[in-house]
Order: C-alpha cells, then sequence, then structure tokens
C-alpha cells in the first residue's frame, strides 16, 4: 500500500510537471478540490468527452444530447430531493479539528480488512507456489475465516446504519472499531450530523428580490426537465435517451485523492427513458455495455468490478458502481442507476404541468422509467492518466517515464522531430506538420538531443515520432518510432496519414463497440 502511495504522488508530479493539472489559483496559494486542466491535459479530457459522446449519440440511433444551463429553478431541487436529502454524515476530530465524512472512515477501515485478507492469501501463494489453490484457502484457513467474519459483520452493521439513517450508530462503529483520526491518531470525535453539500447563490438586481438559486449538483435534472421538449420536437419513441456532459458542484466535506473528489467536477450522463416494467432489463443492458465502452481502452479488464448497492437512493430500484483499480483501490468511475419514474413525477407534481408521454403504441399516456449511466469526466482523467504511467528501465542502466495512453485519447497524436536544425531538414519538417495538421494534434520539437526529445514525448504519451534525417531529403522517408515498443521503422512520408490514422482515430475505438 505504501508503495501504491508514492506512485500515485508521482503521478500527481508528473501530471503537473507536463502540463495534464495544475492547482487552481495556484499562486494565491491555491483553492482546496479545485484544479485547472492543462495544455496537455484538456485535450486528453476533450478526447474522453468525445469517446463517450461519440459511442453514445453516434452508435445508438435513439440518443441525443443536450446542454442545460447550470442555474436553475431552485423548485427543481426541492422536487429532486436535494434540498432536503442530498446531505452526506459528518464527523470532526476534535484534536486536529479535521473533518471527515463517517461513511468513508467506515468503508475505508472495511478496505483495510480486505487488504489483510489479500495480504494472507499473497504470502500463501507464495509459500506453496503452482499446487496453492486459492478459492480452498480462503475457504479452510483459520485466520482468513477469522478476518472475513470480522468483516461481513462490519459491512453488514454499516449497511443497516446508512439504511436506516442512523446517525449515532455510524459513531458507535468508529468507536468500537478504534478508528483514529489520519493526523492526530486519536479516537476523541465529536457526533455525526448532516451537511448539505450543495452551493447556494443569489439571482437578481437587489437584495431584497434576490432568489436563491444553487449550483447544480448533478446535470440529470436539466435531462428530466427538458426531456418532453426533445421528445415531442425530436418526435422520438420510446425508448430513447438523452445525453448530456457539463459541470456540476458539491460542497464535499472530504475531498480529496487529487482530481477523484472535487468540489467542481464534470459529468458524462445518459438518461434513458423506457416504458414501466422493462426497467430492469435495459438495467442489465445498459450496466453490460458501459463495461464493454471501459474494457474498449484496454487499460486491462482485470482493473474493472462491478459493485452492486446495498443501500439504494430514494429514487432508484437498483444501482451498480463500475470500479477501477486506482493505486488507493478499487474506486467508483461509474454509476448505473434504475432511477424508476421518481423524477418525473416529482417534476410533474411540483411544477402542475403534465409531462407523461404518450405511448402511440398502447394508446396510452404514462410517466415513463428511467436508467441512468453517469460518469465522472475528471475520475475517468484519473484512472487512465494512473494505468497508463510506467518507469521503465531500459538497457545500459537508462530510464523513462512514459505514458501508455490509449492512442486515440492522447494529447497529441505525433510529434515531427528534425535530426538537427540545419541542411534543410526543419524545412522538410515544417511540410510535414503541415500536412499532417488537419487531421491530427501534431507537435513539432527541434530543441536537445533527438533522444531527450523522445522522452518528453513519451512522458506526455505521444504515440508516434517521425524523425526527419538526411535520408528523408533524397527519398521522402522518414523513421517512425513506436511510443510503447520503441520501435524504429523507415515508412515513406505518404504512407503516414494512412499508418498514424489506423491507431489514432476514435473509429477504432468505437468499433470495438459495434
Amino acid at each position: 500500500m505504501a508503495q501504491q502511495e508514492e506512485v500515485f504522488k508521482k503521478i500527481v508530479s508528473h501530471a503537473k510537471e507536463y502540463g495534464f493539472v495544475f492547482q487552481s489559483s495556484e499562486i494565491y496559494d491555491g483553492l482546496s478540490a479545485v484544479y485547472d486542466y492543462g495544455q496537455n491535459g484538456v485535450e486528453l479530457k476533450n478526447n474522453i468527452k468525445r469517446y463517450w459522446w461519440d459511442a453514445m449519440t453516434l452508435l445508438h440511433e435513439n440518443i441525443v444530447g443536450i446542454d442545460s444551463a447550470i442555474f436553475m429553478h431552485p423548485t427543481i431541487w426541492k422536487a429532486s430531493g436535494h434540498v432536503d436529502a442530498f446531505n452526506d454524515p459528518l464527523i470532526d476530530n476534535r484534536d486536529s479539528k479535521k473533518r471527515y465524512r463517517a461513511d468513508v472512515l467506515i468503508e475505508e477501515e472495511i478496505a483495510r480488512l480486505d487488504d489483510k485478507i489479500e495480504k494472507e492469501v499473497a504470502k500463501a501463494r507464495k509459500r506453496f507456489g503452482e499446487s496453492f489453490d486459492e478459492d480452498l484457502f480462503r475457504q479452510t484457513n483459520p485466520r482468513v475465516a477469522e478476518i472475513a467474519a470480522t468483516r461481513d459483520a462490519l459491512h453488514e452493521r454499516f449497511a443497516q446504519a446508512m439504511n436506516d439513517n442512523n446517525l449515532d450508530e455510524l459513531r458507535q462503529i468508529i468507536i468500537d472499531r478504534e478508528i483514529v483520526c489520519p493526523i492526530s491518531g486519536t479516537r476523541n470525535w465529536t457526533e455525526v450530523r448532516q451537511f448539505n453539500l450543495m452551493f447556494k447563490t443569489e439571482m437578481g438586481s437587489t437584495a431584497d428580490g434576490a432568489m436563491t438559486v444553487y449550483l447544480r449538483p448533478e446535470t440529470a435534472q436539466g435531462i428530466f426537465v427538458n426531456y418532453l421538449n426533445v421528445q415531442k420536437t425530436g418526435r422520438m419513441r420510446l425508448p430513447f435517451g438523452i445525453a448530456q456532459i457539463g459541470k456540476a458542484f458539491r460542497n464535499e466535506i472530504v475531498a480529496r485523492q487529487f482530481i477523484f473528489r472535487m468540489r467542481e467536477f464534470e459529468q458524462m450522463e445518459m438518461q434513458f427513458f423506457v416504458r414501466p416494467g422493462e426497467e430492469l432489463k435495459w438495467f442489465a443492458q445498459w450496466k453490460e455495455w458501459r463495461l464493454k465502452w471501459h474494457k474498449a481502452l484496454g487499460l486491462g479488464d482485470q482493473k474493472y468490478r462491478y459493485h452492486d448497492h446495498e443501500k439504494l437512493a430514494h429514487y432508484a430500484n437498483a444501482a451498480t458502481d463500475i470500479e477501477f483499480e486506482m493505486p488507493f483501490g478499487f474506486k467508483e468511475v461509474e454509476g448505473i442507476h434504475s432511477r424508476t419514474n421518481f423524477d418525473l413525477s416529482q417534476h410533474e407534481k411540483f411544477s402542475g404541468k403534465n409531462i407523461k408521454y404518450f405511448d402511440p403504441e398502447l394508446n396510452e399516456s404514462y410517466v415513463p422509467y428511467v436508467i441512468e449511466t453517469s460518469i465522472g469526466v475528471d475520475r475517468m482523467f484519473l484512472s487512465v492518466l494512473c494505468s497508463s504511467y510506467e518507469e521503465q528501465a531500459l538497457e545500459g542502466g537508462d530510464k523513462r517515464v512514459v505514458l501508455h495512453l490509449p492512442a486515440p485519447l492522447a494529447p497529441v497524436k505525433c510529434a515531427v522531430l528534425p535530426l538537427v536544425k540545419k541542411d534543410g531538414l526543419p524545412e522538410k519538417a515544417r511540410e510535414i506538420v503541415n500536412d499532417l495538421k488537419f487531421d491530427f494534434a501534431t507537435r513539432y520539437d527541434e530543441k536537445d538531443s533527438i533522444g531527450k526529445r523522445y522522452r518528453r514525448q513519451d512522458a506526455i504519451g505521444t504515440p508516434f515520432c517521425i524523425t526527419v534525417d538526411h535520408q528523408s531529403l533524397e527519398d521522402n522517408t522518414v523513421t517512425l518510432r513506436h511510443r510503447d515498443s520503441m520501435e524504429q521503422t523507415r515508412v515513406a512520408i505518404a504512407d503516414l496519414h494512412r499508418l498514424i490514422h489506423d491507431n489514432v482515430s476514435l473509429t477504432s475505438l468505437l468499433r470495438r463497440l459495434g
């Protein structure tokens, strides 16, 4: 675990050094849990969003997109339940004066027990070698059984407390498990209390006439209040979906782990409207399809897992998270929820408007049920960054840091490098840049030795480096270097466009999804 924490620190440092992510307002000592995306980060982020958007709107004839406003009528948040129920359980340590989420402290304790089990299994695997039967060991080893029983009992108690919204029980679990503050090392805890996560502001020209409005904590409600507008103007028939990418804001109690949990973040959400009674069928289909979308990136199938919710939100009848293995453990990157007809029914009730869908096949009107897929852009960005980072030892004692980014997502697709800054090589390199730049993010670099330039491009994840040398002037060929293998091949300049396109086009990713 300590080793993984060190790797994560290096990734955070790398993200700043190479223009991916900066601390917001850094020259003013920063703003907690708010980050800016640099020149390479914004390109990677935009490519992730484009992959999601095209997968939703190009591959599904019945999914369209919208872009709703951040500011919405405050009654929307009353109808959705956010005003009354969008809370996290907050607890303070009196000695360190630090604030924590009580549920996160307990979840980390459960994860600690899981780690203990995995360490026992790893030791046994090393001891018994090829003859090791992991399933049998997990079932019969007394030490593992003891830890597992403690873990399961804690998990059941925690789930019950969360379902009952029992704040006293959450605190008692923390006390009973002797969970300490990471800063002070003490167990001097306050009572647990609820904390609403929405940011408030005022809209209006005068203090007396101002209306209290909220920065939206999710993008979904903008889809729900527009669903009938989209359905009618687009002549949509159920089932159909509405996709949206946009900023959301939450006043998180504990914002940490770099960009994993922030106060200003971006979501990619799709709400899929279906007939009542068909929602669980569609839930299962979207659960499968969304995991397929993640795995198509090639980050490693073993890094993903489903986590079914035991405590369902007040609006849901089924919910699953897709978790990704970060350096700090498996964490949620996407949620798939069957939201029933709660949201639309609430907006119909609070607005007083009829927003039922008329089904021409059934010749009846009803409030549709909804399947939601919701993915955090920033968490997705972090999962791609963490899984791509590698410190690689090379022959001769040299080493390099390389980002094995999926080529279609890479911020720079190719770099053109003249071997020397004379003899007409820069001019030839510029010709190649001017030909490729219309289709690919192309970078020109003539500073430092060719080896140092390769390392710079490796560090930002550029899939291809094109080296222009004296032979290029004679026969119009160049050296094409592949990032991951460092293999170099001689290719015709006329073939560059095709070779690069075949590897970096988003189409290559989308075709894996059908």
